[in-house]
């Protein structure tokens, strides 16, 4: 192979990454305002902002062509609020 196939290649991964997170975003969104206008809790309100904060901004713990670590975060955001709309046990030990 030879430099610009490699390039190539690495420039598609990026892309289909950045594609994965901006969906991943776009559902954190969804879910987060269908779970207000149905009155349910939505969790931490600075679990959302994070997360979004955290795929907007520069600063991360991978560089910005790699959003693996955005990706994490955002699945993280949409678990909590998932969690957040689960019913409390009503006695101690149930599931």
């Amino acid at each position: 192979m030879d430099n610009s196939t490699v390039v190539l290649v690495v420039a598609a991964l990026a892309a289909a990454v950045l594609v994965v997170a901006v969906v991943l975003l776009v559902r954190l969104v969804r879910a987060r305002r269908s779970l207000r206008d149905a009155g349910l809790p939505t969790g931490p309100r600075w679990v959302f902002w994070g997360a979004v904060l955290y795929l907007v901004l520069p600063t991360d713990l991978l560089p910005d062509p790699v959003y693996l670590d955005d990706i994490g975060v955002l699945l993280l955001a949409l678990r909590s609020m998932r969690a957040a709309t689960r019913p409390l046990p009503e006695k101690p030990g149930d599931f």
